[in-house]
């Protein structure tokens, strides 16, 4: 994207208004996760504000995280227990963790921020690094159809009296790049909000797992295990060795 730098895509603006409009199925996410890290503990790659990581440790479970954005961690320590939380700075496809984890965990499509096939291979293997011998790897991520309707499209988010959304993409299949800009109308302004993404099938995903010496053991279609299917618009894909 002309003039985007992803490493900046979550600065302080984005940092602050994140939690703003939650998906609803936050609490789906952590009773499943909990479910996978027994006593714990676990690794959120790109733990950003918290969002899960802090219900997570509520449940008793320590919780680590790596974040490369210093205004997302700024956001999760300003949360009640946020402080708590350790969290190494850096890239989630090279940064190391203090220990080893039954649950290493990366939701919401946050694969797809890393923009390239080798940066996407290496964080299969650096979740392989952190695991422990009978730990797991959950990726969430969305279904490459359910998104794309050719090679430039517009999608309206969301229509009221003072305010309309609009999702502007434009798709490049030969890099995988998906080029997005979450443009904000109200009678006060227009507000940007670009991101650029690497979409990947699950079945090329489960090609990088075994790069990284890992194996898909379950799959399913939501956090409440709900079935695969041809119509699911994302995956929860556990890996282990």
């Amino acid at each position: 994207m002309d003039g985007f730098d992803p490493a900046q895509s979550f600065g302080p603006e984005v940092a602050q208004r994140y939690d703003d409009q939650l998906r609803g199925d936050e609490a789906e996410t952590v009773d499943l996760l909990a479910g996978l890290a027994g006593a714990g503990p676990a690794l959120e790659f790109a733990i950003g504000t918290g969002r899960i990581a802090l219900p997570l440790a509520e449940r008793g479970i320590g919780v680590d995280g790596i974040e490369l954005s210093s205004d997302m961690v700024a956001r999760l320590r300003d949360k009640p227990g946020g402080a708590a939380l350790h969290v190494t700075m850096g890239d989630m496809a090279r940064a190391t963790a203090p220990r080893k984890y039954p649950l290493v965990y990366l939701v919401f499509n946050t694969i797809y921020n890393l923009l390239t096939q080798d940066d996407q291979v290496r964080c299969f293997e650096n979740a392989a690094q952190h695991l422990t011998d009978d730990g797991v790897f959950v990726v969430e991520a969305g279904v490459p159809w359910a998104w794309l309707r050719g090679n430039q499209f517009v999608d309206v988010e969301y229509v009221a009296n003072g305010e309309v959304v609009l999702d502007v993409n434009r798709y490049d299949p030969v890099t995988q790049i998906l080029d997005e800009n979450h443009v904000t109308l109200t009678n006060a302004g227009v507000r940007l909000g670009p991101i650029s993404q690497r979409i990947s099938w699950p079945s090329e995903l489960d090609l990088m797992a075994r790069i990284a010496g890992l194996r898909l053991v379950d799959r399913w279609g939501g956090w409440n295990r709900e079935p695969f299917t041809a119509r699911s618009e994302r995956h929860i894909s556990v890996y282990s060795r």
